[in-house]
């Protein structure tokens, strides 16, 4: 049975239990975000869509029982999850298991997506690899069931440009540890070597994951809080149709940023709900 293909399909920001004020940030980071939306398991999100995978800030109420979303609950602020790209849940499974990735079962749940001729349902289903497995955040896969209400056109469209995710950067004491799970998964061809770590080429995204040292001699001050962790997620990087478009936007609002470097801005942890965030073309 073939292993899947390595794509990203989106990225989550975990706000906890302030879906508002991380709103208001990536609003002002010169995103467009999709109308507030409620999950059937009790969780709710904003979506910055661009053309083939996207950025996912969530939340649970204020008010929500500890049962509810506990993952998202119990994580703290920032990048806390990476999404691989599915077609067949069960055949993903299938595959996985036979390579032998410990994935959870596929689970399905639906949020409500209001257009201009009514309200439709939104339907996933998600292949998940367990916490224990990836401590520095949640790796899992989503297969869109109703595709046509979550890339529209008209949510495409960004002030600063941006058109995909192109990076993600991960810190880990042992890179070489964490990416045998990434060697199991999409086959060792699909992990490289790079300075400080490792690299998993997920078609026109890099996942790195490197030591802390490594990520700190690029980002420096920039870094996340690591809230006490040794190992999290740490770095987004955003390619956009105009590095000078994103820093006029960032200026305008307020944003703090470093001026571009070999063609990349990077904006610091603590002006993006505890994540770096990089722009480059």
């Amino acid at each position: 049975m073939a292993l899947p293909v390595p794509t990203l399909d989106h990225v989550v920001i975990n706000a906890r239990t302030d879906i508002d004020g991380a709103a208001e940030t990536f609003r002002r980071l010169g995103f467009t975000l999709t109308e507030r939306g409620y999950h059937t398991l009790g969780s709710m999100n904003h979506l910055a869509m661009f053309g083939t995978d996207y950025l996912e800030l969530i939340a649970v109420p204020k008010d929500a029982a500890p049962d509810v979303r506990p993952d998202v609950q119990a994580s703290p602020y920032g990048l806390n999850g990476f999404v691989f790209g599915m077609e067949d849940s069960a055949a993903l499974h299938a595959a996985l298991s036979a390579a032998g990735v410990n994935a959870k079962a596929p689970r399905e749940f639906s949020r409500p997506v209001r257009l201009e001729d009514g309200e439709h349902q939104a339907t996933f289903r998600t292949v998940s690899i367990p916490d224990a497995d990836t401590p520095y955040g949640r790796i899992y896969y989503c297969h869109h069931l109703t595709r046509d209400l979550v890339w529209r056109d008209e949510w495409r469209r960004h002030a600063n440009g941006v058109v995909a995710v192109s990076r993600a950067v991960f810190v880990h004491p042992d890179p070489a540890a964490a990416a045998q799970l990434y060697a199991c998964m999409f086959g060792v061809e699909a992990v490289r070597d790079i300075e400080g770590g490792k690299r998993v080429v997920a078609a026109a995204t890099d996942l790195e994951i490197v030591t802390e040292a490594t990520a700190r001699r690029e980002f420096g001050e920039g870094m996340p809080d690591a809230v006490g962790r040794s190992t999290y997620m740490a770095v987004l990087g955003f390619r956009t149709s105009s590095v000078k478009r994103a820093a006029d936007v960032l200026k305008q609002n307020g944003i703090p940023f470093s001026e571009p470097r070999a063609g990349v801005l990077h904006v610091p942890a603590r002006a993006a709900f505890n994540t770096t965030l990089t722009f480059g073309e």
